[in-house]
């Protein structure tokens, strides 16, 4: 592939900004063109790009494009930066009013050269937010798709839609539906900017001619009305990839542009404080329905701050995972030691759900066309989620760490969006490490709060994901929860089910059907405060689980739990997938002998502090 750095822009308004400056602040920068400029860090603008492309096993030939008023600055260039002089094409323009336009540049090029191969073009004039973004990715992408390829970004709030080209893209196929060269406000309500930044199919260079045969106003021959041309009217293929950064010093603009935005890259880069950002994740107890969130049925559950999972993550030189003192141990006081640890707490700790997590998040960016900056960090992650007692610890760990990657690397909801989040953190867990999950924990930790869910097959088959809903948890009556000292694997309840609800098993397939429908008379039951009502049910959902798992299944310490409920006149049912019950006592004077009966049988009792910090979708 051949890379084509543009250059060629006879940039008067800066220039006679300069020049004229009172202050003689920018003396020095008489006469020097825009991309030989200092960028961030006092290096030129040019000498990002071309440390960026840079790279021989990318690019066959790199080629600059400039013009003769300004060819000797950028001669004397090459010759301090390793480029071949041989390479710089000298487009014969001295003036602004004489100027070829980008695309007939960009064709002089390729005619001068003779090239035959595909090409990327960048305007090499340009200020990138991020110094640091890995353009193996882009060529990666593009060498997938079949179709040429044009760079955007979001714009930021102030920057007006009318100084860019602007496109549509299509979420599923990251195709570009539409481009639209500085639109009105009223044209389109993308704010997905697009900048000379794209990588084009040799077939597609063809084109170039018969664009600039129809449009012989120089005004019209810039890129952005090329692609435009290309996309709208010709029809072919373009896709988008986003970088989540930002683009600055784009076309004509003044002294006041470089200097602002100059010294806003040139802080961020300055900072010495290292990058650090906690996110939690927290519990949840699964209210009514479950354990259908895997079965195509519905469920309402909660989040809870008694307990959370939190991952932090900060910048370094090198990608590092750093292991839980204790859920990863690898030191141990004696063999006695390792094995009471590991016959209690198992051989799996959190370290491999963050290594899950960095895999599927690298992958999930190259599939959906977002170019991650080359920028390391260190994660690590603390959880207080009672183990093995079906409160989800396991995806807070991988929600939190999501959470903390999303924000490291600046993706916005619309990169990764709620509904796609959860699905990615099942993923996460179900294909990456074998864990046998439903979706009713992520969707939960991700939307957080009282949340109704409606995974029916129509639903999941039509849009991949289910139906989610925020609920009212202002009225709530205080549960409790209750849970094993010492638990089992909690995963092993679903095992049996699981396979005869995949064989169509009647009972199962009824069952899984009588859950959804009591998730819907919970709904109304809390909605009309009717907590008496909301008790019954929680009962019934128990008892109709115990006729499907049998009690051999559900195990002695969780009937021992539900017996004691039951005992103090406390609805009772499993929030999760087995180890911990959670109950709805409506007598307040019944908690106390409640929690006492509890704890003497060697079981841990809690008052639930719900999660809900807002809940507008």
């Amino acid at each position: 592939m051949i890379c084509i750095l543009l250059v060629a822009g006879h940039g008067t308004v800066l220039e006679n900004q300069i020049k004229n400056d009172s202050t003689g602040l920018y003396s020095y920068l008489e006469g020097v063109p825009k991309a030989l400029l200092p960028g961030v860090g006092r290096k030129k603008i040019l000498d990002f790009w071309w440390k960026v492309v840079n790279k021989r096993r990318l690019f066959s030939e790199v080629y600059l494009v400039t013009n003769a008023d300004k060819y000797k600055h950028y001669e004397r260039w090459a010759t301090a930066n390793d480029f071949s002089v041989e390479n710089i094409i000298n487009d014969g323009t001295t003036t602004y009013e004489a100027r070829l336009g980008a695309v007939a540049d960009l064709e002089l090029v390729i005619a001068c050269k003779r090239l035959d191969d595909d090409i990327m073009v960048i305007a090499a004039d340009m200020l990138c937010a991020d110094q640091n973004f890995d353009i193996a990715q882009v060529l990666k992408f593009f060498q997938v798709k079949e179709g040429d390829l044009a760079i955007y970004y979001e714009m930021e709030k102030g920057e007006m839609t009318s100084s860019r080209g602007i496109v549509e893209v299509c979420p599923d196929t990251h195709r570009i539906t539409k481009f639209i060269e500085k639109p009105s406000p009223d044209m389109t309500n993308s704010r997905l900017a697009s900048v000379v930044f794209y990588c084009l199919k040799k077939q597609t260079l063809g084109t170039l001619g018969q664009f600039l045969n129809i449009h012989e106003n120089v005004e019209n021959r810039v890129l952005g009305k090329y692609m435009e041309w290309l996309i709208n009217v010709i029809g072919v293929p373009v896709y988008g990839m986003k970088l989540p950064t930002g683009f600055q010093l784009i076309g004509q603009v003044g002294l006041s542009d470089y200097t602002k935005w100059l010294t806003r890259y040139s802080a961020k880069k300055n900072v010495t404080v290292v990058k650090t950002i906690t996110c939690r994740s927290y519990a949840r107890i699964g209210i009514i329905g479950n354990p259908s969130d895997g079965y195509n049925g519905k469920t309402i559950a909660m989040t809870i701050a008694n307990f959370w999972a939190e991952s932090t993550i900060s910048e370094s030189k090198q990608l590092i995972l750093l292991p839980h003192p204790l859920n990863d141990p690898t030191e141990f006081g004696s063999l006695q030691d390792l094995y009471h640890i590991s016959r209690k707490e198992g051989y799996l700790g959190g370290l491999r759900l963050l290594q899950a997590t960095c895999k599927k998040f690298y992958h999930y960016c190259s599939e959906k066309g977002i170019a991650l900056p080359k920028q390391n960090c260190t994660l690590k992650y603390n959880v207080n989620i009672p183990r093995q007692v079906g409160l989800a610890g396991s995806s807070a760990i991988v929600s939190a760490t999501l959470k903390c990657l999303m924000q490291f690397y600046n993706l916005k909801d619309d990169d990764l969006p709620k509904s796609i989040r959860a699905n990615f953190i099942l993923d996460v867990e179900t294909e990456e490490l074998f864990i046998v999950a439903g979706l009713q924990d992520r969707v939960v930790q991700v939307y957080e709060g009282l949340i109704y869910m409606d995974f029916s097959k129509d639903l999941m088959d039509k849009q991949g994901f289910g139906q989610y809903e925020y609920m009212d948890p202002s009225h709530l009556p205080p549960f409790w929860l209750a849970y094993l000292r010492d638990p089992s694997d909690s995963g092993v309840i679903h095992s049996d089910v699981r396979q005869r609800w995949l064989s169509g098993d009647p009972t199962v397939l009824e069952t899984m059907k009588k859950f959804a429908d009591l998730t819907d008379e919970a709904k109304r039951a809390m909605e009309s405060r009717n907590w008496t009502e909301l008790a019954d049910l929680m009962s019934l959902n128990f008892e109709l689980r115990r006729s499907l798992f049998t009690d051999a299944s559900l195990g002695t310490g969780n009937l021992k739990m539900i017996e004691i409920a039951k005992q103090h006149g406390s609805a009772a049912k499993l929030p999760g997938s087995g180890g911990a019950v959670v109950g709805l006592c409506l007598d307040p004077e019944k908690l106390v002998p409640l929690k006492k009966t509890f704890q003497e049988a060697g079981f841990v009792f809690c008052h639930v502090i719900p999660y809900c910090p807002g809940h507008n979708s």
